[in-house]
């Protein structure tokens, strides 16, 4: 398992449209991916997870990834996230 804390840049956080973008580009990876915020782990996978989880700008997140592509996976992810999905 793989891990990075990172935190949400996105001014309008993690809403209906990045959270697709995201949850899109994390299914082509074969590994799980879990979002540690709050104490509460998110499945990454899960669109609707990852909006019930009210991911806010300034946010910090633990990305978590377990599998065979997990280092790939995690790079991804964090480049997702740190790059504003929406801007």
């Amino acid at each position: 398992m793989v891990q990075k804390t990172t935190k949400i840049v996105d001014k309008m956080g993690f809403h209906m449209r990045p959270a697709n973008l995201f949850v899109a580009e994390m299914t082509k990876y074969k590994s799980n991916i879990t979002i540690d915020f709050g104490g509460k782990e998110i499945n990454g996978k899960s669109i609707m997870n990852i909006m019930a989880a009210c991911l806010k700008y300034g946010s910090e997140i633990t990305i978590k990834c377990d599998g065979e592509d997990e280092q790939a996976m995690l790079d991804k992810a964090v480049s997702m996230i740190e790059n504003g999905l929406d801007d």
